[in-house]
């Protein structure tokens, strides 16, 4: 088989880590700034995992971060596909299960292009929850 037609391995190595962990970092004092309260960070279930949960208000917001070095493929809104947030609402439904009583939720994305310096973009209400 010519292997000009396997895809790239996916990044697993302690940089790339490191590099998530600081856009995740980058992305909750943004939404610091702007009002929101971080209550978890990484909330993990076999379903899938959120980034970030934070609270605007009366609000449970849960954030999904992105950071692309580049716009080749798309960029860092093109990343967010059908699976992810698929996976995204089913954690948030077990994170929800935890609680007493269900608060308004939304879901919104923190998008980080390029590496100096960051552009940061915030979109809210990324996935409809009806």
């Amino acid at each position: 088989m010519d292997d000009s037609f396997r895809s790239m391995p996916r990044r697993t190595d302690a940089r790339a880590i490191d590099e998530g962990a600081r856009a995740e970092s980058l992305a909750a004092e943004f939404l610091v700034t702007r009002g929101l309260a971080i209550v978890e960070r990484n909330f993990r279930t076999r379903l899938g995992e959120i980034d970030l949960i934070a609270r605007d208000c009366e609000t449970l917001v849960f954030v999904e971060v992105r950071k692309r070095r580049s716009d080749a493929y798309g960029g860092a809104a093109a990343s967010i596909t059908y699976a992810k947030r698929t996976r995204l609402v089913a954690a948030a439904q077990v994170y929800l299960a935890t609680l007493d009583r269900e608060p308004p939720c939304r879901f919104d994305a923190v998008l980080i292009d390029g590496a100096i310096p960051p552009q940061i973009e915030w979109h809210r209400d990324i996935i409809a929850t009806d």
